[in-house]
């Protein structure tokens, strides 16, 4: 009788330790997606292929701001901590060095000679893009006179693309 007066208490005491435990267990639903399914749906990739044509319409239109000699419209496409670091020169920071920078490039340039800019390849997402390209710059004839390429890093900011960073170099000279 000591025996049943103890067991009876701790079977009660196991029944109510399951039931708690399972009550308190959250419901399995099959339709509930894990979370990785979720933030996977959720982060959608950018459409590079949108963003090169984008990158390629700011580069045609400096190409014609270059081509113009326009340093204001140069200018218009960096963001005002720019920096630029050109072939065998010092590092560009701010607007105003860069300002005297185009300004001297432009006071060396042969008259007529025109600049084009082919962005090769993009990579980033919808606010920052990095771009590859490749530079022609021809006489006023026509005739390639020099080859380069460049990097560029572009910030989307109050939804305009701003060039923050470039890079570039020319190739060498056939000879």
């Amino acid at each position: 009788m000591k025996n049943s007066n103890f067991f009876l208490p701790a079977t009660v005491a196991v029944a109510i330790s399951f039931l708690t435990i399972g009550c308190n267990s959250p419901a399995t639903d099959t339709t509930t997606k894990s979370a990785a399914e979720t933030t996977e749906q959720a982060v959608t990739k950018p459409d590079m292929a949108a963003i090169k044509t984008e990158i390629q319409a700011l580069e045609t239109a400096w190409a014609a701001a270059d081509n113009a000699r326009d340093v204001q419209a140069l200018l218009a496409f960096y963001a005002d901590d720019a920096a630029s670091l050109s072939n065998n020169a010092p590092m560009v920071v701010g607007k105003a060095a860069l300002q005297k920078d185009i300004e001297a490039n432009f006071a060396k340039k042969a008259k007529g000679a025109t600049s084009a800019y082919e962005v090769m390849d993009v990579f980033g997402d919808e606010n920052t893009v990095t771009e590859v390209g490749k530079s022609t710059l021809k006489d006023a004839s026509g005739k390639v006179i020099s080859t380069g390429k460049y990097m560029a890093i572009w910030e989307k900011r109050d939804g305009k693309y701003l060039c923050v960073r470039d890079i570039y170099n020319d190739d060498v000279k056939a000879k």
